[in-house]
């Protein structure tokens, strides 16, 4: 693996908590970061910030709502368009049980339900059209942040219509970035590329958390430290596949190793996201 001053590396959800104090941390080992958020006035702050903090000119906006499908796709072409190498990518944004919404359900701009087209259908589109890039620049890494908070997806109601909880909502939107893992991970394995996800900490201070009414436990600096350490650690240059939290490896909740579950899962995405298919081994 390249040193972090050789690297180029794109954030998701990098105007505050997590995802910012990830990019603070690449910008200051020298690494090109791409910041992406939703709202300009915050990224250009957060740019200017991190500039001045670190010293590093090579940080660069980019403006998506993962709440449309459409603004993902052009996020995707443009990080395409204008990078020749992209050697990371971080799929961190993400909404938490009731903010938004207050515990209301809420649908994306396609008509989905949004937690579920934020925090699984954005970066799984995402990451499908950055693919090409990611395998030209090996080797190269995918980190998805997951969260322990896993929960089985009901096929029959994947967009809970009939009975909705913000709980349920998220928990199975993460769950969801966890059976992706694994199917990417074996996808990408010959290609130079690993792919693996984690629960970063428990309860950091972030706005998600606060806004659920818990208690923050881990700090955000613990999060942060275990999920560079997926981006950027060395010794995990062959490790591909895998869920951890924290720092451990660890066990995933038992519907991510379902082999059928996770292919309905993938075709699904796939017809959701209008990712043209393509075969697959096995």
């Amino acid at each position: 693996m390249r040193p972090p001053a050789d690297q180029v590396v794109l954030v998701t959800g990098a105007t505050d908590g997590l995802g910012k104090a990830l990019a603070a941390e690449l910008a200051g080992e020298g690494a090109t970061v791409l910041l992406r958020g939703r709202d300009d006035a915050r990224g250009q702050s957060a740019l200017a910030e991190l500039r001045e903090r670190t010293g590093n000119a090579r940080l660069h906006w980019y403006r998506a709502d993962f709440a449309s499908l459409a603004e993902v796709r052009e996020l995707g072409e443009r990080v395409a368009r204008e990078h020749d190498r992209l050697h990371v990518l971080v799929n961190n944004a993400g909404i938490g049980t009731t903010l938004p919404g207050g515990g209301e359900r809420l649908e994306s701009a396609d008509g989905h339900e949004l937690r579920f087209a934020v925090n699984y259908l954005a970066p799984f589109l995402l990451t499908r059209l950055l693919e090409p890039l990611l395998a030209d620049s090996a080797p190269a890494r995918v980190v998805n942040v997951s969260s322990a908070g896993q929960a089985p997806i009901d096929f029959d109601d994947v967009m809970l219509e009939r009975r909705y909880g913000g709980v349920q909502a998220y928990c199975q939107s993460k769950l969801a970035q966890v059976m992706f893992t694994f199917d990417l991970a074996e996808r990408l394995r010959d290609r130079g590329v690993s792919v693996n996800c984690l629960h970063p900490a428990t309860y950091m201070p972030t706005k998600i958390v606060v806004a659920a009414g818990a208690t923050p436990v881990s700090t955000l600096e613990d999060g942060m430290r275990a999920t560079l350490r997926l981006a950027i650690d060395p010794q995990l240059e062959d490790v591909t596949g895998h869920y951890f939290n924290g720092v451990h490896d660890a066990h995933a909740d038992p519907h991510a190793y379902d082999a059928a579950a996770r292919r309905r899962l993938w075709e699904l995405s796939e017809r959701l996201t209008g990712v043209a298919a393509e075969p697959r081994d096995g």
